[in-house]
């Protein structure tokens, strides 16, 4: 009898020892099985028409080199298990410098303020087009130098240019911006206030060589778009020298407004309506010198013909008078109608 008991006992530890050996085994591939099921399935990828990725290595036993790129508009594509994709514009962009709030690149208010060759700050608005260069070998340098780091946005986050908009913002403000801002002045520092805004020679001394230079000067708009081109050439050769290649290609830069500091404006304004004024006056004047020469000329006709002063004087007398009798008191009856 003991030695059954014994057996039985013996029976249910073996049992409770398979069962624990069993639970290990399933929390191991529940442990191992969960990472790399979700390895294979996130191991799938594509990008859409308006998209290019670049994917890079992320596995355990892995490098974090790039392993491939992959078209914009692709289909189902394997990329490794725990690779990173990093996905970037493929279609036409554009960064917007404006003074209507909310509608350019950053929030708010922004204007280029670069001094004209005569010292006045000149607000410039417009807009840059371009696009990423989608050759494969140029975006894996372009990911392995601007898309392993991140950039300050004007909100104050840090972002990798590859995390949507606000990432791709933030590369363009902090990379992209300053070479705009210094072709800007490079080109505007060429012109004088007046050759890119006729009012600004309202409130301007001239010299006397400046206004007969012998030159004759082109118009505003000819100025602004010789401006224009110039930068489209140079931002693309600044653009390459400051990123170190051809990554951002079918640059043009729109150069869309000049705009007068505030307070040069206000001044702009006062001399138009001074001006104004003085035209009024002078209008005045010229009125009251042709009524006076119209006087005399009348005058010599009444004393020509006194007679036809008369008549003036009866068609002048308001309607209704039946007697008009200058220096006779008895009066003279009028003929009624």
């Amino acid at each position: 009898m003991p030695s059954r008991t014994s057996s039985a006992s013996s029976g249910g530890t073996s049992r409770r020892s398979y069962r624990g050996i069993a639970i290990l085994v399933i929390l191991a591939l529940i442990v191992v099985g969960a990472p790399t099921l979700i390895g294979a399935f996130s191991g799938f990828e594509r990008t859409s028409g308006g998209e290019v990725a670049v994917v890079r290595d992320g596995g355990p036993l892995d490098d974090n080199k790039v392993r491939q790129v992959i078209d914009p508009g692709s289909g189902v594509t394997w990329i490794g298990w725990w690779s990173q994709i990093h996905r970037y514009p493929a279609q036409q962009r554009f960064y917007t410098i404006t003074s209507n709030a909310g509608h350019g690149e950053r929030s708010g208010v922004d204007v280029v303020n670069v001094p004209s060759g005569d010292g006045v700050n000149m607000g410039i608005e417009g807009t840059l087009y371009f696009g990423l260069n989608l050759d494969h070998q140029t975006l894996k340098s372009f990911d392995d130098k601007f898309g392993t780091r991140k950039f300050r946005s004007t909100n104050g986050g840090t972002y990798y240019p590859w995390e949507g908009d606000d990432g791709w913002s933030a590369f363009l403000d902090q990379i992209i911006r300053p070479v705009i801002d210094n072709d800007l002045r490079t080109q505007i520092n060429n012109f004088r206030c007046a050759e890119l805004v006729s009012s600004c020679a309202l409130v301007q001394n001239n010299s006397a060589g400046q206004q007969s230079s012998g030159t004759p000067q082109q118009g505003n708009n000819a100025n602004i778009a010789k401006i224009q081109d110039a930068v489209n050439t140079s931002l693309a050769e600044d653009l390459k020298s400051t990123l170190g290649a051809d990554y951002i290609t079918s640059i043009h830069f729109n150069l869309s407004r000049v705009t007068l500091p505030t307070e040069v404006q206000e001044a702009v304004n006062q001399a138009q309506a001074a001006f104004a004024k003085v035209t009024e006056a002078q209008a005045k004047v010229a009125q009251a010198r042709a009524e006076a020469e119209a006087n005399k000329a009348r005058q010599d006709g009444y004393n020509r013909c006194p007679t036809c002063a008369e008549i003036e004087k009866l068609k002048a007398l308001p309607q209704g008078i039946t007697v008009y009798a200058p220096g006779n008191t008895g009066g003279v009856a009028l003929p009624t109608k």
